[in-house]
């Protein structure tokens, strides 16, 4: 392996001397490897990745939308003359020019600059861990509110389309090819009973109260690069999946994926709830870089937003496991419907307290606009 990403890696524009490449970070879909060159004595580190093409079937739209999204930004902080301008993701160019190298058995191949003395986390540890993060990817999206040009590419048709995921779902259910329905009585009742949900934010869209945006449709932590001495963002990474799309997937997702304590499997539904002190942090945080460019419906829907994205995974989840388990791993019997109820939890915990979460959504609007707050850290 290590020639063969010797040879990959001539194809594109490093400095210096390639003296090491090593598998990197702890990513399921692309593989990474950290590349470090060498040049009158000094040590440059770039990252290296197959793109995984099962997942995105178009991969140089997918760069085309990164380049022009990573260039935009960093433009605009050249302007500003931000600090943050040299710890930006750089798409580095292939030798011929090209934002990518297609290699042999259909490989594509890219590099980036890697982003020094930045760290990332995978777990959410304080609350100021959660403002910080949010506020980075509401930072992202006020960035990207003025990108020239027509729109950007989607990498993956239909990714929050939630109506086509229940009628998915629905198909499904009818054919029922494993015979599993009836273990999963429960949980097909609660999607049945709170399919109304699925196309609200669409039908708000529909009318134009809701406009497409750039939205990065993976918010998890991990994809925020923090400071390693002051923990205060640098830079928002893992670009694939950034698109058209309503910015309340991205406030959604961040509600899904870092409001709830317990793993994404956990059997002891005990453990699983919408933490109330994360969700205003993350609400302050995204809030504090979107509020001057957010529409009312938009504002009004942040709580909502959340239980949707989570209603939506459980759907995603309980429809693989009726199907047999053919689209997410499983590393036990019955491991997708453990994730389905550990979804269903938390849209019953979001349900139970959202009449407190829409009341703090507009105290921290309020305070924002009526009152003139910078930060509400």
């Amino acid at each position: 392996m290590e020639r063969d990403i010797k040879s990959i890696a001539a194809n594109f524009n490093l400095t210096g001397r390639l003296i090491r490449s090593e598998p990197f970070g702890s990513g399921h879909i692309n593989d990474t490897y950290c590349l470090t060159c060498e040049k009158d004595g000094r040590q440059l580190n770039y990252i290296l990745q197959r793109i995984n093409h099962q997942v995105f079937k178009k991969p140089p739209e997918m760069m085309e939308n990164i380049r022009r999204v990573t260039n935009h930004i960093r433009r605009k902080l050249q302007e500003q003359q931000s600090k943050l301008t040299s710890r930006q993701l750089i798409v580095i160019e292939t030798k011929d020019g090209a934002d990518f190298h297609s290699g042999d058995n259909g490989n594509y191949w890219r590099v980036y600059n890697r982003i020094e003395n930045a760290v990332t986390y995978d777990t959410m540890e304080s609350p100021e861990l959660a403002y910080e993060a949010a506020r980075m990817f509401g930072w992202f999206a006020a960035m990207l509110t003025d990108l020239p040009g027509p729109p950007l590419h989607e990498t993956i048709p239909d990714f929050h389309a939630t109506p086509k995921r229940f009628k998915t779902f629905m198909e499904v259910l009818r054919q029922d090819p494993c015979n599993r329905a009836k273990e999963a009585k429960t949980e097909i009742d609660f999607v049945l009973e709170n399919a109304g949900i699925c196309d609200v934010l669409l039908n708000h869209a529909a009318k134009g109260e809701i406009p497409v945006r750039i939205t990065h449709n993976d918010t998890k932590i991990n994809n925020v690069m923090l400071d390693e001495k002051t923990h205060e963002g640098v830079c928002v990474i893992d670009l694939d999946t950034v698109m058209p799309g309503l910015s309340l997937y991205d406030f959604g997702d961040m509600v899904r994926t870092a409001t709830n304590p317990a793993e994404e499997d956990e059997r002891d539904l005990s453990k699983v709830t919408m933490r109330m002190p994360i969700f205003e942090m993350l609400l302050k945080g995204f809030a504090e870089e979107t509020h001057s460019f957010l529409t009312p419906a938009e504002k009004k829907n942040m709580a909502f937003a959340g239980k949707l994205i989570t209603f939506e995974q459980m759907i995603r989840f309980l429809a693989d496991h009726l199907a047999g388990d053919i689209y997410y791993k499983i590393h036990r019997e019955g491991h997708n419907l453990d994730r389905c109820r550990t979804q269903m939890k938390m849209v019953q915990s979001i349900i139970s307290q959202e009449e407190q979460m829409n009341a703090l959504v507009d105290s921290v609007f309020n305070k924002l606009t009526a009152f003139g707050e910078t930060s509400l850290r």
